[in-house]
Parts: structure tokens; sequence; C-alpha cells
């Protein structure tokens, strides 16, 4: 799908929110597509996010929404970075916990 600057500074925007959750992003790729579809269902947005972060990716693939809200894709970016954040937030809260259980090196 064509960007736009509009869209590309909207995701912009919602990428640096999530530098407040987890300061050790290391890179954030987002991919936004527009599937080939039949014009009786839509023309859905999907939105696919990949966070490099200390341990596994975080990896986030939205927009399959049966309602229609995801033919917008400043919708599927919004939803797609609220679900990202949720999984940012879950692996900052592991990190810290496991990171508060190792004992100092000597």
């Amino acid at each position: 799908m064509e960007t736009s600057p509009a869209l590309e500074q909207f995701v912009r925007r919602w990428a640096a929110k999530l530098g407040r959750v987890h300061e050790r992003i290391g890179g954030c790729e987002v991919v936004i597509e527009r599937p080939h579809q039949s014009h009786h269902q839509g023309q859905h947005v999907h939105v696919r996010i990949a966070l490099a972060v200390p341990g596994p990716d975080i990896v986030v693939s939205h927009g399959q929404e049966r309602d229609g809200a995801h033919e917008d894709a400043y919708v599927a970016v919004r939803d797609a970075f609220r679900a990202a954040r949720r999984q940012l937030e879950q692996h900052a809260r592991r990190l810290r916990d496991f990171e508060s259980a190792v004992p100092p090196a000597p």
C-alpha cells in the first residue's frame, strides 16, 4: 500500500511511545499492507510490528478484524501498537523479574 507523510508521522509517534515503556528497544520495523481481497469484504489493512529487544524479538501481526474497523489504516496502526505495547510491558516485567532474581557477580 502507498504510504503518506501523515501516516508515516502517525507511525513514528506511536513508535516513540513504545520507547517510554521499555528503554532497551534496539529497533522497530513496521509493515503496513492492504492484501488483495474481494470487493464484497472490503479492503482490510494488515499491520506487522517487529521490536528488537533483549531476548526474543516481539512480533505483532494485527488487522484481521471482521467488523470493518481495520479498513482504516490509522485504526489498524493504533490497534497494532496497542497490542505491541501490551506485549512489551509483559516482556519488560519478565526481564525486570529475571534480573532481580539473578545474584550479582562476585
